[in-house]
């Protein structure tokens, strides 16, 4: 991992903590501001006591990654709950008795209520993040809709603040018409025609920019920009202003909003520079935004063809799974008719659930526990049916959550690959040691067997090469698989985080 991908890691890890880092420093400001104090060591003493003041948060959100991933949800509500609550209130308390006389207690609590109040913020976040950015319509919006969205609604909100101040006197006088922060549903309704002229002509304002903003955005920076480079870019920009704002301005010159203001919304000459300048100035704040959006579009497009691409990879693994395992089970099989056994028909009921379980389950994301162990049971059994020599089994299993899900076919990969290349080829006894342990969060499952030729057995093969595939798709950072050969046994392991 390069130095700048660590250190990225890092600040995510970390991320909320520095925004609660950053609240203690703008509290420590804010402190000496009102103060007029304004010196570095009133600064680092405001900084020290408040670091104090919100020291269970600052480590409770330090850790929170280490939480989330070691303690139950119970035991991690009850240490957030202590930590924002509790211990917070205390040491809340401890610095409005200790602290300076020149230190209010309003510093303490304004800053106990901000930290809870960030935390809040960042829940809702979280949540917004994982349930309703999924939302359909919302998708749909985009960013465009969204800014046209939000133009609509500044307008309606100046409109009522502007038909809130007609006849105010500290608003309105002879000459113009001051727009102060008056909400009057009365003089609304009162002017209603009056708020209309206002919404349509504050509208129309914000469309012209708007309009300049689409441009940009659809043909200039998508078209031009991207396909023929920066100087053409520029020259296109001019080009579109200058055919456009003499046309703009006249239109904003010509509304009569501005009599009522009392001042022009552009010079008062459609042909004046100061409009082109008006305009370009547009243009040229709208440029990160549209190139992010442009970033943000591409980016996408390509995470969903990556998706797309790894979805149809993980069905083609599969696909190569289900013929290994037949393979095998139908040789099984053979072994037996040819025995004529009277388990033959037992057997055939046996593989006919775990073809069912394979054809079903197997297309499955996830399937419980429980399930993918009662599947590799029949397995065993099968084999041990048509085995001529004797094998001595052994299966210790320690589930801790019953409802612990994992991706289907995984552990069976380790299971044939000791039939086939331990178990079956021995002329003597051989062995079979199975060791599954869970709890809520991972799996460790080890597979121990018996091998007589170590220069033939195989540490790879189209099984597990399948499996680390798999594993690299489905649980790409939370597994691991450690294959170790050693004399007359054959170990693997594999862990994974769910």
């Amino acid at each position: 991992m390069t130095k700048a991908r660590r250190t990225g890691t890092s600040y995510l890890k970390h991320q909320e903590f520095i925004l609660f880092l950053g609240l203690t420093l703008w509290l420590s400001i804010f402190h000496i501001t009102e103060a007029k104090t304004l010196a570095w060591s009133d600064y680092l003493n405001c900084v020290l006591i408040l670091v104090f003041n919100q020291l269970p948060a600052l480590a409770f959100v330090y850790n929170k990654t280490y939480f989330k991933e070691n303690l139950t949800p119970r035991y991690y509500l009850i240490y957030w709950a202590s930590c924002f609550l509790l211990m917070q209130a205390f040491f809340t308390t401890i610095c409005i008795l200790l602290a300076p006389k020149n230190y209010d207690s309003s510093l303490f609590i304004t800053a106990a209520i901000s930290t809870i109040a960030l935390e809040l913020l960042l829940k809702i976040n979280s949540y917004y993040q994982k349930k309703i950015k999924d939302a359909k319509w919302l998708k749909k919006i985009g960013l465009e809709n969204s800014v046209l969205i939000s133009l609509i609604l500044i307008s309606l909100v100046i409109a009522a603040m502007g038909t809130s101040s007609l006849n105010n006197p500290m608003y309105h006088k002879k000459e113009q018409l001051l727009i102060g922060f008056e909400f009057s549903l009365t003089k609304i309704v009162a002017n209603f025609g009056t708020f209309l002229l206002f919404f349509i002509q504050f509208l129309l304002m914000y469309l012209c920019g708007y309009l300049f903003f689409i441009l940009n955005n659809r043909i200039l920076v998508s078209h031009v920009l991207k396909r023929k480079g920066l100087i053409l870019y520029i020259l296109s920009v001019l080009a579109t202003v200058v055919i456009l704002y003499p046309i703009i301005a006249q239109i904003l010159i010509s509304l009569p909003i501005n009599k009522t203001l009392g001042r022009a919304i552009f010079s008062s000459n459609a042909f004046d520079l100061e409009n082109a300048f008006g305009v370009i100035g547009i243009m040229l704040f709208s440029l990160p935004v549209v190139l992010a959006m442009q970033w943000g579009k591409q980016n996408t497009h390509i995470l969903s063809l990556e998706m797309e691409k790894s979805q149809t990879e993980l069905d083609l693994l599969k696909q190569q799974l289900n013929p290994h395992f037949f393979f095998n089970t139908l040789n099984n099989l053979y072994g037996l008719s040819l025995q004529r056994s009277d388990q033959t028909s037992d057997s055939i009921l046996r593989l006919s659930d775990l073809m069912r379980y394979t054809i079903y389950k197997g297309q499955q994301d996830r399937v419980f526990l429980l399930e993918e162990l009662n599947y590799i049971e029949d397995y065993i059994q099968l084999q041990q049916i048509r085995l001529k020599k004797q094998l001595n089994f052994r299966f210790e299993k320690n589930i801790g959550d019953e409802n612990l899900q994992i991706a289907p076919l995984l552990l069976i990969v380790l299971i044939e690959n000791a039939f086939k290349h331990g178990i079956e080829p021995a002329e003597n006894e051989a062995f079979l040691n199975l060791y599954l342990t869970s709890d809520d969060k991972k799996i460790y499952f080890s597979c121990e067997n018996s091998i007589e030729d170590e220069a033939t057995t195989k540490i790879s093969g189209i099984g597990l090469a399948n499996l680390k595939k798999r594993l690299a798709l489905v649980y790409p950072k939370t597994s691991s698989l450690k294959i170790n050969l050693h004399p007359n046994r054959y170990t693997a392991e594999l862990e994974i985080i769910t």
